[in-house]
């Protein structure tokens, strides 16, 4: 087997950490001048708990996480990078330590850029048939590193981000959409397919969380039967809409908790709750401890945000 590092194709595996150790210095998930690109950097190992990500392809350049959904382990690390065209939650497990620190960068997905690129290869009109999940993991392209790279690259200047910043996000979400699985992407893109229609009903969950939804309501809004969105939710989610409520629910709650200061009695009245002895049995139920007990961990192990800046992104 040829060693990789022997030749000058693969030079961006050699730079990529390099250009995230320069650039993701304070622990935990940053924005940067690029909208929707995000830095990553993690110097403790988490067991695998639960989490919720928004639709983005994160790409690890040092460390490891492993993904857990519906039985299925999806690793993203050196050699392979997540996708997630939907937000999902899910579990997940973090391998990171202060000599050797997690590091890595997230990219958002808009449907409206993947549109425009499916215009551009002549798909716009394509229909895609595969139900896809809306989590994978797939191996790392030199291409898309060397992407990466550029990208981080363009990060040390206002005006390389401002001005090219938005072309590399193109590039990034590109190679992706021409990847082994970019099927998921088109159906997120296209109008009528039934992933494209649950999308939309998780775009709707997000937003209106807090007040009551039912299933009737959501099928309806998709203009699909009540049996046919249970089943394709499922398919894509590995929740049915009422256990991806309550995870979002929660979730929600907890970052209001840990980041805003919210009392447990008032975060589970703000995402939803009526009452809330059923949302501390709940809450306990998914993250394995009482909300006191569960915030005071994060705080002590860091300032809170690390496991629970996850509930947003990456």
């Amino acid at each position: 087997m040829t060693n990789p590092t022997s030749s000058p194709q693969a030079a961006p595996r050699a730079r990529l950490p390099d250009f995230l150790n320069g650039l993701a210095l304070q622990e935990g998930i940053h924005p940067t001048r690029i909208d929707g690109v995000k830095l990553m950097h993690t110097t403790q190992s988490f067991p695998r708990a639960p989490l919720v990500y928004e639709p983005s392809v994160v790409i690890v350049g040092q460390g490891h996480k492993i993904g857990y959904l519906g039985g299925e382990r999806y690793c993203y690390d050196r050699d392979n990078y997540l996708v997630l065209s939907v937000p999902l939650p899910f579990e997940c497990e973090t391998q990171a330590s202060p000599e050797a620190p997690l590091l890595g960068l997230s990219v958002s997905l808009q449907p409206a850029l993947i549109q425009e690129l499916l215009l551009q290869l002549d798909e716009g009109n394509a229909v895609f048939r595969e139900m896809p999940r809306g989590i994978c993991s797939a191996p790392m392209t030199e291409a898309l590193e060397d992407a990466s790279c550029r990208l981080l690259q363009c990060l040390s200047s206002e005006s390389d981000s401002r001005i090219l910043g938005p072309q590399l996000v193109r590039e990034i979400v590109f190679r992706v959409l021409q990847g082994p699985y970019g099927g998921a992407l088109r159906n997120l893109a296209a109008q009528h397919t039934h992933f494209s229609k649950i999308a939309r009903a998780l775009k709707r969950i997000h937003a209106d969380y807090a007040h009551a939804l039912d299933i009737d309501t959501l099928a309806r809004d998709a203009h699909m039967s009540v049996t046919s969105f249970h089943h394709h939710f499922k398919a894509v989610t590995s929740n049915s809409p009422l256990q991806y409520l309550k995870s979002i629910r929660l979730h929600k709650a907890r970052l209001l908790m840990a980041h805003d200061g919210e009392r447990a009695s008032a975060a589970a009245l703000r995402v939803g709750y009526e009452s809330v002895s059923q949302f501390n049995r709940e809450f306990k139920r998914a993250f394995g401890s009482n909300p006191t007990e569960d915030i005071q961990r994060l705080r002590a192990s860091g300032g809170g945000a690390a496991p629970a800046s996850q509930t947003a992104s990456p």
